[in-house]
């Protein structure tokens, strides 16, 4: 067992495996790592946040070579962590186990699927923790929970020994107690970046996504503070498909592809899946190909609009998802609701395969709200080393009483 620490936050899973020796001397000596459980570790079941998927898997017998890289750099694995049911949520809560707890709003959802990371690394249990994100699920898990948190360029880190929800979406991210450990992770799994952010724009439509007047006036100063930084935005305009149109190509093609996965093992027997996620799974096996293929040609158009928008020099400044997290005693449909208007504004990343970096330079009823940048594929590096520089101006005008 590598469980070192009282979970006071239920971010880890009891499960059993041998224990990892740290190896000494390099970058991330003397941190420590715990995995979401949808990456294989030597020694240790992979569940998915299913029990029956846990109850039919045997021990890895190597260990996700991302994750790997992570542990010959001397960082010391201290466990699995609570992930949303085969990943297809983004709320942070599993019918089949205890949900994780917030620990910057306890009452509110830490939010998904990378629950059990962002809730080790806020809560101070784990120094880093690695993640996935496909929909959000490193974003705004890291907006909720007052976090870092990349979804890097598509394709860019390898997903091998990793479960998968939908292969063009999937990628591979991670939370961590500040940037600069953050830019260690990400020097160690991302090529270097040279992008120059000499554009900054903004997209209206998206700002009209928030949730209220407390919400814009947040994200207002949040993005002045950005402004000092980087310049001053100028509007502009999408004209590939509306706000409806981009979540829906997102909801069918995430839908058919986690179905074309995994259909077949949900329909060979009863799996008990829980609320929300049967639902979407349901919905994936409803989707043809030529449906499919359909909605990815307008992807592409999405995609190759944003390429242009941005080229290589261009930055866009947008709300990470509409508010802070939802409370966890809200009615189920009331947080469902929150979650297809989150995806309105999360899924612009994941249609186009571009990076975006959520930055916690807000706060709204009490509890955190992000900040994201979306840049040009590839530059998942300098939005970081922006990113590093707006969280210091923040903070300067903090101590200064600056608003």
């Amino acid at each position: 067992m590598n469980q070192v620490r009282t979970d006071r936050f239920n971010a880890f899973l009891d499960c059993d495996g041998p224990t990892i020796v740290p190896i000494p001397g390099g970058p991330l000596s003397q941190t420590t790592l715990a995995v979401k459980d949808i990456f294989d570790v030597a020694g240790y079941k992979t569940g998915c946040g299913n029990p029956q998927k846990l109850a039919e898997a045997s021990p890895a017998t190597r260990t996700a070579p991302t994750v790997q890289i992570l542990l010959d750099a001397g960082a010391q694995f201290i466990g699995k962590t609570q992930t949303d049911e085969l990943t297809f949520s983004l709320n942070g809560e599993n019918a089949h186990y205890p949900r994780p707890i917030n620990p910057a709003a306890p009452e509110r959802i830490t939010g998904g699927s990378s629950s059990g990371s962002v809730a080790a690394v806020a809560g101070g249990l784990a120094d880093m923790a690695a993640g996935s994100d496909t929909g959000g699920s490193i974003r705004a898990p890291a907006s909720y929970c007052g976090l870092i948190g990349l979804r890097t360029s598509q394709g860019a880190i390898s997903l091998e020994g990793a479960m998968p929800l939908a292969a063009s979406y999937d990628t591979f991210g991670w939370f961590a107690r500040n940037m600069d450990l953050y830019e260690k992770i990400a020097a160690l799994l991302l090529p270097p970046s040279t992008t120059a952010f000499r554009r900054v724009l903004r997209l209206s439509e998206l700002d009209n996504l928030l949730a209220g007047p407390a919400e814009k006036a947040a994200f207002e100063s949040a993005f002045q503070t950005v402004e000092r930084v980087v310049g001053t935005a100028r509007p502009a305009t999408l004209t590939a498909m509306d706000i409806d149109q981009r979540y829906q190509c997102f909801r069918k093609t995430q839908a058919y592809e986690a179905w074309q996965y995994h259909g077949p093992w949900i329909a060979a027997a009863e799996r008990n899946l829980g609320p929300g996620v049967g639902e979407r799974f349901a919905y994936g096996s409803t989707i043809d190909d030529q449906s499919y293929h359909g909605e990815m040609e307008k992807r592409a158009e999405l995609t190759d609009e944003l390429h242009q928008l941005l080229a290589d020099d261009g930055l866009i400044i947008m709300p990470t998802v509409p508010g802070a997290a939802p409370e966890a005693k809200a009615p189920f449909e009331s947080v469902q609701a929150y979650r297809e208007q989150a995806l309105r504004l999360l899924c612009h990343s994941g249609l186009s395969g571009l990076p975006e970096l959520s930055l916690p330079l807000s706060s709204v009823q009490g509890a955190p709200f992000g900040l994201s940048l979306l840049g040009p594929r590839g530059s998942d590096r300098a939005l970081l080393a922006l990113g590093n520089r707006i969280l210091q101006a923040s903070s300067a005008n903090n101590a200064n009483g600056t608003v």
